[in-house]
């Protein structure tokens, strides 16, 4: 078994994370999984939450509001929707996050649309709780 594997975060903006990682603790849309190396080929959607990257040089944390996951087992991909290191992650960001997610949920329900409305409250709760695991207290409208 390899001690370590590829783990490499991207953004449409920009590429965040790219080291050789114990373990990375991934927020997947059915549950948090933790991947490590010699893992199970997967690809997975993200949900809103927190990315933690295990590796020799400590542990990182990065921000996501939602994405895929690629794994192998010498490497994970994460491509996120939204991606910011936890450190630039302010209460001006979290309550736009949370925001747009309101705002998703408003026309999930204007749609009638129970499916839709359900994904959208959960969507909202992901972001709440990503700002309080942060230490940042969402404003709701």
């Amino acid at each position: 078994m390899a001690d370590t594997m590829q783990f490499d975060l991207v953004s449409p903006e920009r590429r965040l994370a790219s080291a050789q990682a114990t373990e990375v603790q991934l927020p997947g849309s059915e549950g948090d999984m933790t991947v490590m190396p010699d893992h199970a080929p997967t690809i997975t959607t993200l949900r809103p939450g927190i990315v933690t990257i295990v590796g020799a040089e400590g542990t990182d944390e990065y921000a996501v509001t939602g994405g895929f996951a690629e794994i192998t087992a010498t490497s994970a991909s994460v491509l996120a929707e939204h991606a910011l290191h936890v450190s630039e992650v302010t209460q001006e960001v979290i309550d736009r996050f949370v925001r747009e997610a309101q705002e998703a949920l408003e026309a999930a329900q204007q749609k009638g649309e129970q499916d839709l409305v359900d994904d959208a409250t959960k969507f909202l709760a992901d972001m709440v709780a990503m700002g309080g695991r942060i230490g940042l207290e969402p404003k709701l409208s």
